[in-house]
Order: C-alpha cells, then sequence, then structure tokens
C-alpha cells in the first residue's frame, strides 16, 4: 500500500516568514508501535474458561506477527501450551479473506488475523474455528482437527449449536448447518440473495448496535431463528482502488440520514428446514431490529423506532409467530443500547433491563411478565459494561464506578451493595463470566501497564496471569489527569519527558469529544502517541465534557441537535481552564487533533474558533452529517426532515468554511467504508473554491483503520511536522 502526500493549497499564515522547525525524533517508536499492532500483539485475547474449570483457551500473535494460534492454559500448573495453528491448518497457505469478511473485521475493529474468533462447544468437548472462509472444529481429547464440508464461498458467523452436536453459518446469504457426526451440509433457508441475505446482519446493526449475528439458535437445537434483510431502496457506495481504475470497486449497502434503510424482518425455522414462521411486531413503528435473545429464557427481541425515542422487549412465540411486550421504554431525547442488555437470567427468573428515566443507568431485574422485581445497579454506581450473571448464587457482574477515568469490577446481589472484586488494573477494559460461570476473565490496564489478562475465581481469588510475549513500549507517560471544579470535566495534561517549568509550549488540543467515547482515561496504550507527540516539543491537553458516557443523562444528551457547539464550547472552556493553572501552557499557540469524530470536532475547531485555535489536523473527519449513516446520525441530530431543524446545517463544516482563517489538514484513508472518502473531498473543494489554506493526505487505499508500519510511521511524523510548522 502507499501513501500519497498531497501539496497544500495554501501556504499558512506567517509560515515563509517561520524558523525552521526542529526535527521530528525517535521515528523507531513509531514503527514499532505500528509492527506491534499498537503493543497488542503478542498478548492473551479470547480467553474461555472450560466448563471443567481445568484449563483456559486463548488466542495469542507473536511480537510482531498479527496471525493469532490457539493455546491452552493449565490453570493449576500455569503451563501453556500451543493448540493449534493457522500454518498448520492451511499447510502454510496464505490467509484468503472476501470483500465481506473483511468488512465484518472493520465493523468489529479487529486487525489481526488468523483465528480472529472461536467457540467452545457448551460441553467444552470441542473448539470451532473459522479461517480462510473454512470451518474446523477441534476436539480436545485427541486434537483430532475436521474441515467441515462446507462448500465454496466464505462461511460468515460461524456457532455450535447448543447440544454441541451441528455447526450453522451463513453461506451465500443463506443459513446452512452441519451435523458433525455425517459432516454433511444442509440448507436451513432458502432463497437468499445479495439484496434480500437470511441470516445476516445489517450495516446499521454491526457499526452502530454492536450486533453482528443474524441468526440464533433455540435452546434445544432444534429451531433457529433468523433475520431477513430487504436492501430494496437502500444506496449502494462503491469504493474503488485508485491505482487501479481498470478494477471495479467493492460495493456496499449504506443508509444515509434521512434516506432509505434496510427492512429488517425476524422468522423461525426447523434445523431440517421446512416452512418459516415469521415473528411479527409492529416494524412499521418500530423498523430497527437492536437485539434477540433465546438462550435462557424463551424467544425476545428489542426493536426501536427510528428517532430512537421509544423501545420495546418482546416475547415471541416460535410456532405462532405472536409477540408480547415485556417491557418499555421511551425518552424524549434519545434512547442508548448497551451491549449484553437486555438479557435472561433465567426462564424462571427473568431477565435484566436497562433504564435510564431516573437520570442515570439502572439495571432493573423483571419478572418473566415484565414487571419490576428490582434495581441491581444505581445511577451514582457508574454502570460501565455488563460481565455475566451467575444464576446459581444470583449474581450479577458489571463493571464501572464513580471516578469515570477508571473502571473497576463488581458484583452484586438483589438488595445488596456492589462489592467491588481485587482484580485487574484501574481500567478494566474486558470482563467475562465463564467456565460455567465459575471464572471471570479479565482485561484490565492503568497508566503504567500495557493491558494485562487474568483468569480468577468468580469471586476475585486465586488470579492466575495469562501469559504475554508482548514487547512492552519504551516510553513512560507525563501524564497528569485530574477533575476541574464544581464537579466539572475530567481533564488530562501530557507534558514532554524533557518537560522544563520554566519555558512556554505550544498546545496540541487532542479531541474526540463525541458520543460512546472517553478521551481521559488511565489507559497507557491509547496516550503512547500523544506522548511522543509531545516530546517533539508540546504540552498534549485532552478533556471529557458533555456527550461523554458514564456521567448523568443530562450530560450525556447535552449535544442533542447539534453536534459541533457544545462540545466545542466545552473543549475551549476545559483548555482555558488549564492555561490559568498551568502557566507553561501557550494558550497564543495552540493547535487541535483528532480522528473519526475527533477529526470532525479537529475541523469545526480550526474553521470556526480561529480566535483561540491556530491550526488543526482533521483525520476520517465526517464533514456533512447527511452523509453519515441513519442509525448514528437520527440518534443525535433528528430526522433530517424535522420541521424547523436547523440541526444538519448546524453541524455541518461546510457551513463554517467561508469564515475560516487557519490552516487545516485532512487525512483519509481512500477506502474507508465508515466514513468515506468523499467527506474529506467535500471540505476540500468547498476550501480550495473559498481560497482557505489546507492540505489533503489520502492514505491509498487504507480504510477508517491505519495499521501498516511505514504508513504510521510516516503519518505521525508528518501530523508532528505540520504542528511545527504552523505552532
Amino acid at each position: 500500500m502507499t501513501l500519497l502526500s498531497s501539496l497544500p493549497t495554501a501556504s499558512p499564515p506567517g509560515a515563509l516568514l517561520a524558523a525552521a522547525p526542529s526535527p521530528v525524533t525517535d521515528v523507531a517508536f513509531l514503527r514499532e508501535y505500528a509492527e506491534t499492532r499498537r503493543y497488542l500483539s503478542g498478548r492473551a485475547a479470547l480467553v474461555k474458561v472450560t466448563p471443567d474449570g481445568k484449563s483456559a483457551l486463548f488466542v495469542r500473535g507473536g511480537p510482531k506477527d498479527p496471525r493469532l494460534s490457539l493455546f491452552e492454559l493449565d490453570l493449576a500448573s500455569g503451563e501453556t501450551r500451543e493448540l493449534l495453528t493457522p500454518e498448520a491448518v492451511l499447510n502454510g497457505a496464505a490467509e484468503v479473506l472476501t470483500a465481506a469478511e473483511k468488512a465484518r473485521l472493520e465493523r468489529a475493529r479487529i486487525t489481526s488475523r488468523g483465528f480472529t474468533n472461536y467457540q467452545l462447544s457448551v460441553d467444552g468437548s470441542k473448539i470451532l474455528l473459522g479461517l480462510s472462509g473454512k470451518l474446523y472444529v477441534v476436539t480436545r481429547a485427541d486434537k483430532k482437527v475436521l474441515q467441515l464440508k462446507t462448500g465454496e464461498g466464505a462461511c460468515i458467523d460461524p456457532k455450535f449449536s447448543p447440544d454441541g452436536k451441528s455447526v450453522a453459518y451463513v453461506r451465500e446469504n443463506d443459513v446452512r448447518i452441519i451435523e458433525l457426526a455425517k459432516n454433511v451440509e444442509r440448507a436451513v433457508t432458502t432463497g437468499g440473495t445479495e439484496l434480500k441475505p437470511h441470516g445476516l446482519a445489517e450495516f446499521v446493526a454491526q457499526e452502530e448496535m454492536d450486533r453482528f449475528d443474524g441468526f440464533w439458535f433455540s435452546p434445544d437445537s432444534s429451531f433457529i431463528a433468523y433475520q431477513e434483510t430487504d436492501h430494496t431502496g437502500v444506496e449502494v457506495f462503491s469504493v474503488a482502488d485508485p491505482m487501479h481504475p481498470e478494477k471495479p470497486g467493492d460495493q456496499f449497502f449504506y443508509p444515509r440520514a434521512g434516506k432509505t434503510n434496510a427492512t429488517v424482518r425476524l422468522h423461525v425455522v426447523k434445523t431440517t428446514g421446512g416452512k418459516p414462521t415469521e415473528v411479527k411486531w409492529d416494524s412499521k413503528h418500530f423498523p430497527y431490529l437492536n437485539r434477540v435473545r433465546w438462550n435462557a429464557g424463551p424467544l425476545s427481541l428489542q426493536v426501536m423506532n427510528r428517532e430512537q425515542t421509544e423501545t420495546q422487549f418482546l416475547r415471541g412465540d416460535e410456532k405462532t409467530g405472536k409477540t408480547t411486550v415485556l417491557a418499555e421504554e421511551k425518552d424524549p431525547i434519545w434512547l442508548n443500547l448497551h451491549l449484553g442488555l437486555p438479557f435472561w437470567a433465567g426462564a424462571d427468573i427473568g431477565f435484566f433491563w436497562l433504564t435510564e428515566r431516573n437520570g442515570g443507568v439502572e439495571i432493573e431485574l423483571r419478572k418473566p411478565d415484565g414487571s419490576v422485581s428490582g434495581t441491581w445497579v444505581k445511577p451514582d454506581m457508574g454502570f460501565g459494561d455488563l460481565a455475566g450473571f451467575d444464576a446459581k448464587t444470583k449474581t450479577l457482574f458489571f463493571t464501572g464506578g464513580a471516578d469515570p477515568t477508571k473502571r473497576r469490577l463488581f458484583a452484586v446481589t438483589e438488595g445488596g451493595a456492589p462489592r467491588e472484586l481485587p482484580v485487574g488494573e484501574d481500567l478494566i477494559i474486558a470482563a467475562e463470566l465463564t467456565g460455567a460461570s465459575q471464572f471471570l476473565a479479565v482485561t484490565s490496564t492503568s497508566l503504567s501497564k500495557m493491558p494485562v489478562v487474568v483468569v480468577s475465581k468468580a469471586d476475585g481469588t486465586g488470579v492466575v496471569p495469562v501469559p504475554s510475549v508482548a514487547l512492552e513500549p519504551s516510553l513512560k507517560l507525563s501524564m497528569t489527569i485530574e477533575q476541574l471544579p464544581n464537579d466539572g470535566m475530567w481533564t488530562a495534561v501530557i507534558r514532554p519527558s524533557s518537560f522544563d517549568a520554566k519555558k512556554k509550549y505550544p498546545v496540541i488540543l487532542q479531541v474526540y469529544a463525541g458520543p460512546h467515547r472517553q478521551e481521559v482515561t488511565r489507559n497507557l496504550r491509547e496516550n503512547l502517541t500523544l506522548q511522543w507527540l509531545a516530546n517533539q516539543g508540546f504540552i498534549v491537553v485532552k478533556a471529557d465534557g458533555r456527550g461523554t458516557p458514564r456521567r448523568t443523562s443530562a450530560w450525556e444528551r447535552g449535544i442533542a441537535k447539534d453536534a459541533a457547539i457544545p462540545g466545542a464550547d466545552d473543549q475551549l472552556a476545559a483548555l482555558a481552564a488549564l492555561g490559568k493553572k498551568y502557566p507553561e501552557l501557550d494558550l497564543t499557540r495552540v493547535g487541535t487533533y483528532g480522528w473519526s469524530y475527533g477529526g470532525y470536532m479537529a475541523g469545526y475547531l480550526t474553521l470556526a474558533r480561529g480566535e483561540q485555535i491556530k491550526s488543526g489536523v482533521a483525520g476520517a473527519p465526517v464533514v456533512d452529517w447527511l452523509d453519515y449513516d441513519t442509525f448514528y446520525t437520527e440518534r443525535y441530530l433528528g430526522l433530517p426532515d424535522a420541521p424547523g431543524s436547523k440541526a444538519y446545517e448546524r453541524s455541518s463544516l461546510l457551513s463554517y468554511v467561508k469564515d475560516a482563517k487557519r490552516p487545516l489538514l485532512l487525512i483519509h484513508g481512500t477506502a474507508d467504508d465508515n466514513v468515506y472518502f468523499l467527506h474529506t473531498l467535500k471540505l476540500s473543494d468547498a476550501m480550495f473554491r473559498a481560497g482557505k489554506a489546507h492540505s489533503v493526505l489520502p492514505l491509498i487505499n487504507f480504510t477508517h483503520l491505519v495499521t501498516d508500519p511505514n504508513v504510521n510511521e510516516q503519518l505521525y511524523t508528518r501530523i508532528a511536522q505540520w504542528f511545527k510548522e504552523t505552532l
């Protein structure tokens, strides 16, 4: 892949008079940072404890090798052995992924290869692996590998049946199944096409709802519920390789704000095939299918209206297709979705339901009929993510805590206070109840440690580290985290490692300032490149203002109908407050940098707030929200045709070009299928026509993620050079 550096359309003000900037240093760190996949290569992932509690399975690559192999850790002895490698399965052949498989990995933000996912059968006797479009089942007792005879074409979303006797998947737009004893494929659904696939989650479900499943087994393995998606009327975007115009581009269904969404229906069919039964709900009023549950309770589904202000949780009858409302929620601004919720604790216990009607996240237990049994997690607990539920001890595990820069692990039973479990570092990245609910697999980090993975008993005792072979970064953080007075914003200040308190430093305001992401957290890995940037002679500042999670519902919804101004106001207010406290911050020389939503905010600050911001770097920015997807955009800005709404005009970067005074560097992958390259092209065209200073750096054939070591090295070098030149 190639990185092309563009020429600026105009020189930054004063650039010809400025002294030559100091050279960029320590570029070797940038290369190693990319070669090690941000120092994640060689660290364990996807840890699952076997039901007998004796072993933990996990995947891991080498220190600079993104290909994941399968390992087994003996929890008693601590010994690890390699079970299977991609090379062994493919007999040395190269791994090949289809465009659909690459897109699915992109949606999940997975940059590794090899065994990027696997499943353990319920009894723990078998392992299901996918590789290069093919499926393999490993018998743990004798390590025998069975390649499933799946036919031609990639197998998407493979999963064991609950009884472990079969494997189902989607191939060529239909759900198919193989009984392991026979190893013969048969179709469960028929008639699926690219326009109307069966068993696949649509784009907005994968990208915005964190739902990657498109079919679900019944607990007794005799039925499959599956999604039928009709893309009729949905726009088709094409992503071509600009270096090879003779080749056709990859095409994707992409629903832009205000335009036609895919139509989604749910059907149930016997695993032996036959006539499906449609599960019906008021799909005209609730077109979004957010969640489907069919494991510890009855077939259930969560649906939502297009405005995302109303949701229902429904019980479905797999034989008749009729549904009954179990719970519903309304919010005049918007409703949030949380991964893993709602879910059934047990058919006789009921289900857990999330509500924010009292000003913050609460987790309720609802009885099987939907009536409230009790509140298990209250708003002051700072709920982060669900970790699991142990039906035997009736204990709910979740991450959270009062300090949003940290995330700790808690256990709570009905009517009791949550108790913190002594597992992990300051920030729990992921936690999952595993091994028949006897164990916890926990990944955590801090400001001084890269992610570490451990397995413990469910009460937090008996901690066993899962071994890593990863390289550790040479950089150490020089970072101060604090909360502004009067329950204000959380902020971070990163100083150069050679900081001199007598000097004044130019400032880089690193931003995201958007929903569902915090910038100020106790996370070494996410601040390494910012420390490197600070070491180039800057002070880097971050702040979490309105719109960020784990505060109050009102705080998070403070950006409703305006993606730009409230967030920008908060960023600049935090900058001013820190400037008063720390005189080393030279607020006459402030630049801003961000990626994705952060690229959008960096673009807005540079274009519209030139009094405080002297230059900006906008990576993969959303420029015009009318060109972004329906589910995300309409939640925050409403429907584009809402009477009297100026939200889209007010939030578009194009609205601020005419008054722009500061230079802007735009960086964008030409193959980005999340924030399409057209966004940067639109803004560059508008700025060029208005005679505004800017540069464009296209990353040829890169998507929303940049993984190539050489490109990463050049990319961050260019960003540092830009700020040296313009500040």
